[in-house]
């Protein structure tokens, strides 16, 4: 036991002294030390939840190269960029290199000077690099992206098929696959591809809390789209269009409406894809409109917007675009444009490929399509697609279905139809045929396995509704949904009955469905905008924190660098917030560290005293914040009072607070992630037993919720008493 929590806690102090983190998140830590232990490992993590660094700090603590195979030249130089300002050498080896610097690249890494090597699938193929990747010292291969290795993925590249046969010329290594994007079949086709089905697998949550999904109908898009970007002004953003004309097309509007946008295809000139790639990084360019096709691979935490300016062709692409959005944690909104004619312009252009490529294409275009037609919550929707299942009943506010409900209907006989429907067809079809069957549709399908004949054939038949079909379609997709049914990973586009189908046969129940959206094209009309609710505020010092996002545009370009990688939003937040006036102080803001502080914090904290001299400000160093949640400097008084152990009431007192108003600012704090101990309050009004019924609820329940919380336990608590022990114990498990 001793040594593990050694082992810990060096890593813990890597992590400090080389990233700045003071905690790993999700599944970091287990993953690198798996890593360390030299195992095969299967990492599926979505966008922004830290994948790089589960290959990046074991790579820094391991002896020799590791190597690193990504398919985007842009993430690459974006990746490398970061590491050396943290001062490890990263370096790359693709086309993008000249002789000499291909040369000077080699030798570094036969010399045991490069820790991280990024190569470009086609470029580990070439012979003369296999050649002199035998020679190198190297501690581990790690495939990022690895979902182009499968023919049954979004992004599928041949390239990535080959991998397995050159690392076996190459040596002897572990592997560690890595991917944002990862259905259960595609997770299934990765592993027997690179032989690694033994390999430990580590599945993080694909739910990104912070994110906003909103899908709006395609009428007066070009006037949606510029209201919206300037309703984000000053915040950077990516608009994905289907073609590069269109792409070219609205960078030009955006402009003249006096935005700062750039085009990014694979039809410019590279330069000119580095310049403005640059420009978006250095934020002298607020939103970049690109191709769906050719994407971004731009590892930029503080994008606040992705819009879907066309519908993307498929749901792993549409969720590893809007993941390039609140990287860092902080707001993230999701804005597709949808209409039934991008789908059909998408079903064109896969008419040139084989039948079983047509016949996949068309299964992901139909649940992009589901996606934004359902009125389902979107959060479940994407979680279900791969492969993971949403407990709440919905997700809030953090969808526009959800935000905005559209009219129920009852459903319990309807879910039975399709339930039996699939039992008596043998559960080896999937959802247009067991529709077919009850809608009566007689298709060659149908008679040549004489379903026709079933008892449920025709039972949903309805000649008066001109629809029938399809809203049978959204009847049978939300049982899917809701996991009476479930997808056959063997074979694609099956659903079977689950464990919950099978008992819902036995003993169903009531249940409510969703009618779905109808996305009408009526351009010339304008519909109603909803306005997003703020998801994150801030208790920062907005007049510092501009101040010192100026700073750091100014030290990037002195440093050729993009400024997130001088530091990041949250970090320069916290500044604003605590106020660091000296390099210790500096080094203990998240993200920050003793490298980062000594490397470029002498202007920040320079400015910082200088600023709080000229505004008389009291600082508070003794406070460790993380992130905050509202504007008003309330917090950090709330925070030191706490601190110090001051009865609620008086704190209450103290600023004209009702004590229910007090608690809810003390509840922002705690889901931005700072840690509060009210244990010395708490003690004077509740004993330990009433504590700890309240604590081991909320240890076993399905949601914080208060108004579920006092259902469950009754009228022996208050509403106060659970708030307050929800905040102990989110203080004390869920930070």
């Amino acid at each position: 036991m001793q040594n593990i929590a050694k082992e810990k806690d060096a890593l813990k102090e890597k992590l400090k002294e080389v990233f700045g983190y003071s905690q790993f998140r999700g599944n970091q830590e287990v993953i690198i030390r798996n890593i360390l232990q030299g195992k095969n490992t299967f990492v599926i993590m979505p966008t922004g939840a830290g994948k790089s660094l589960c290959y990046q700090l074991p790579a820094v603590m391991l002896e020799g190269t590791a190597i690193v195979i990504s398919p985007l030249i842009a993430l690459m130089k974006n990746q490398v960029d970061q590491l050396n300002a943290l001062g490890i050498n990263a370096q790359v080896l693709n086309s993008t290199l000249s002789k000499a610097e291909m040369t000077k690249v080699r030798k570094e890494t036969l010399n045991g000077e490069v820790k991280l090597l990024y190569v470009a699938p086609e470029s580990l193929t070439k012979d003369e690099n296999v050649a002199f990747l035998k020679n190198a010292k190297l501690s581990f291969v790690a495939i990022d992206e690895a979902h182009c290795i499968s023919e049954w993925g979004h992004d599928f590249r041949p390239e990535y098929r080959r991998i397995k046969h050159i690392l076996e010329q190459i040596g002897n290594m572990s592997v560690i696959a890595l991917t944002a994007t990862a259905t259960p079949k595609v997770q299934l086709d990765i592993q027997r591809n690179l032989q690694m089905e033994e390999a430990d697998i580590f599945k993080s949550s694909f739910n990104r809390p912070n994110l906003f999904y909103e899908v709006r109908a395609k009428n007066n898009t070009k006037k949606q789209l510029i209201k919206f970007i300037k309703q984000h002004k000053g915040k950077s953003g990516i608009v994905y269009c289907l073609s590069r004309k269109k792409v070219e097309e609205i960078a030009e509007l955006l402009k003249v409406n006096d935005i700062k946008a750039l085009p990014y295809h694979a039809g410019l000139e590279a330069n000119v894809r580095v310049q403005n790639q640059d420009a978006f990084l250095n934020e002298d360019a607020d939103v970049i409109v690109a191709t769906i096709a050719f994407g971004m691979g731009i590892d930029k935490p503080d994008v606040r917007f992705v819009i879907h300016y066309d519908a993307p062709k498929s749901l792993e692409g549409y969720y590893q675009e809007t993941g390039r959005s609140g990287r860092d944690g902080l707001e993230g909104h999701c804005l597709m444009f949808y209409s039934q004619e991008d789908i059909d312009k998408l079903e064109k252009f896969n008419k040139d490929k084989t039948v079983t490529e047509r016949d996949n294409a068309r299964i992901l275009l139909q649940e992009m399509t589901d996606y934004a037609e359902f009125a389902v919550c979107r959060r479940r929707q994407l979680l279900h697609y791969f492969g993971e299942r949403y407990t709440e009943t919905d997700c809030g506010s953090g969808c526009d279905n959800c935000r905005k409900p559209s009219e129920k209907f009852e459903s319990k006989e309807k879910v039975l139809l399709v339930l039996q429907t699939a039992k008596l067809t043998g559960q080896r079809f999937g959802v247009d045929h067991l529709v077919d069957v009850i809608c009566g549709v007689e298709t060659n399908y149908v008679i040549s396995y004489e379903h026709n004949r079933l008892e449920v054939f025709g039972k949903g038949k309805d000649p008066d509704n001109a629809n029938n079909w399809e809203y049978w379609r959204s009847i049978v997709r939300q049982v899917l949904l809701y996991d009476f049914l479930e997808k056959d990973i063997e074979n694609m586009g099956t659903v079977k009955l689950s464990d919950k189908g099978e008992f819902f046969l036995e003993r169903p129940s009531p249940i409510q469905f969703s009618k779905n959206h109808k996305y009408e094209i009526t351009e010339g009309t304008e519909e109603e905008e909803p306005q997003q609710e703020q998801q994150q505020t801030k208790a920062h010092d907005d007049v510092l924190f501009d101040m010192l996002k100026a700073l750091r545009k100014r030290v990037a370009k002195q440093k050729e660098l993009p400024p997130y990688v001088i530091f990041q939003d949250p970090s320069l937040e916290e500044m604003a917030t605590t106020y660091p006036t000296n390099m210790e102080e500096l080094a203990q803001i998240n993200g920050v560290g003793i490298g980062k502080a000594k490397k470029f914090g002498k202007p920040f904290i320079d400015l910082i005293a200088k600023y709080v001299e000229e505004n008389e400000i009291e600082t508070a160093s003794e406070v460790v914040v993380k992130s905050m949640v509202n504007k008003s400097k309330i917090k950090i008084f709330i925070i030191q009072q706490i601190d110090r152990k001051v009865n609620l009431e008086d704190i209450a007192e103290t600023k004209e607070l009702e004590m229910k108003d007090l608690i809810e600012e003390i509840e922002h704090i705690c889901y931005s992630g700072t840690k509060l101990n009210i244990d010395y309050y708490l003690e004077q009004i509740m004993d330990e037993d009433r504590q700890g019924e309240i604590f081991g609820y909320f240890m076993s329940a399905e949601t914080d919720n208060i108004a579920s919380a006092m259902e469950t336990l009754g009228d022996d608590y208050s509403e106060e008493e659970l708030r307050l022990m929800r905040i102990k114990f989110l203080s004390e498990v869920a930070l």
